[in-house]
């Protein structure tokens, strides 16, 4: 078989290559925008596909510098670390103080879950972590991130597994969101609980702060590369506990740090329009240069318990939703709502959380409360919570 190895700026010009591809599929494959399948995820799979299966037919294999890809995914969650506003938390109010710790209980409940039933599977529990909420209410980012972490206790392939589980994650999430919350309004009536804006107390951030202005783009590299360069220490300082963390998670310590500094003293200014954006391009590259580095023949072996686990954490979901979130979140319209996006971030991303919410919107009225908790929580909080459950379930399996 013929080896080619491709260096970290081709492996980089790939990236963007596939990029532009699963955005050109995305426009003509109705499927993969309904269920908001990222593009690099999309463009990606392709090229791992051919991979794959030029692999298996011993024509030829891939290797790739995928140097750049912890470079992106560093700032990408040290913008991530920005988003931790604890001025939001506080202005929140009961409602999205009660929703967050339900979210918190989910994520620790997955690793739970993935964890005890890879054990009666008789599969590695970190294998089984590669089904949790690494990928769940991670998603792809989170992934691609902690993939590489697990490889590195022996884990041949726990990127390829998460980010397969990531897939289905978002195609389920979505499957199952919309009807458990229409069928909830239906079954008892709350279309008449519904509430008008009038009704629901108002909270948001500042929105000067996310005006984009082009003069900010530079300073806003400039604060990420202060802060990443400061969160290597922080790291370097962690280390010395003796547990495993990821490499940025200094970075997003140092970030959510300078970004509370700055909402109650004024004295630093955090631009945060900027920052969202340049978060997101380093989101799609690193998710290129992790798809097309994929090696699916490393699932063969696991496909029976990948099976039973991903369906496993479906039901789980499915169950959480209906029982504690629509519980505790008032047993209302709203909360009906908001179980419907629960599943779509809980099993995939906020953009999936949306779609279920405005697909029941659309049919009956709209739910101002839903359109609050769930962006706050599932973009500001969500991620920055998981990565810090996640560390403590690599080094407690």
């Amino acid at each position: 078989m013929i080896t080619i190895e491709i260096n970290k700026y081709l492996t980089l010009a790939i990236a963007v290559g596939v990029l532009m591809l699963g955005q050109f599929l995305r426009k003509r494959i109705r499927f993969l925008e309904t269920f908001c399948i990222p593009a690099p995820v999309v463009g990606g799979l392709v090229v791992a596909i051919i991979s794959c299966i030029l692999y298996v037919m011993g024509v030829v294999e891939f290797i790739y510098d995928d140097t750049f890809r912890e470079i992106c995914m560093v700032f990408f969650f040290t913008s991530v670390g920005f988003q931790a506003n604890l001025a939001v938390l506080k202005e929140g109010g009961k409602d999205l103080i009660i929703f967050l710790v339900q979210v918190i209980l989910l994520i620790v409940l997955q690793n739970v879950l993935a964890v005890g039933v890879s054990r009666v599977l008789g599969v590695n529990p970190l294998i089984g972590l590669c089904t949790g909420s690494v990928p769940m209410v991670g998603g792809h980012g989170t992934a691609g991130a902690f993939g590489p972490v697990i490889e590195d206790f022996g884990i041949q392939g726990a990127t390829t597994i998460a980010t397969a589980a990531a897939t289905f994650g978002l195609i389920a999430g979505s499957l199952i969101g919309g009807p458990l919350g229409n069928s909830l309004i239906k079954k008892y009536d709350l279309l008449k609980t519904a509430k008008s804006a009038d009704d629901v107390e108002i909270f948001d951030e500042d929105e000067e702060q996310h005006v984009r202005h082009f003069d900010n783009y530079a300073p806003a590299v400039f604060e990420l590369c202060v802060t990443v360069g400061l969160g290597t220490l922080v790291s370097a300082l962690l280390t010395k506990t003796g547990m495993t963390f990821p490499v940025y998670i200094g970075a997003m310590i140092v970030a959510a740090v300078i970004r509370n500094i700055g909402e109650s003293t004024g004295k630093i200014k955090v631009y945060m329009g900027e920052i969202n954006d340049l978060g997101g391009i380093c989101l799609s590259l690193f998710l290129g240069i992790a798809m097309i580095t994929l090696k699916i023949w490393q699932l063969a072996a696991l496909a029976l318990p990948l099976v039973i686990l991903l369906l496993v954490q479906l039901a789980f979901m499915y169950l959480f939703a209906r029982f504690v979130i629509f519980r505790f979140m008032g047993r209302d319209y709203d909360a009906a709502v908001i179980t419907a996006g629960t599943c779509g971030f809980g099993m995939g991303a906020t953009p999936n959380a949306m779609a279920n919410m405005q697909a029941i919107c659309d049919k009956y009225v709209p739910s101002i409360k839903a359109y609050l908790l769930i962006p706050i929580v599932g973009s500001l909080f969500a991620d920055f919570i998981n990565s810090l459950v996640i560390t403590f379930f690599i080094n407690l399996v």
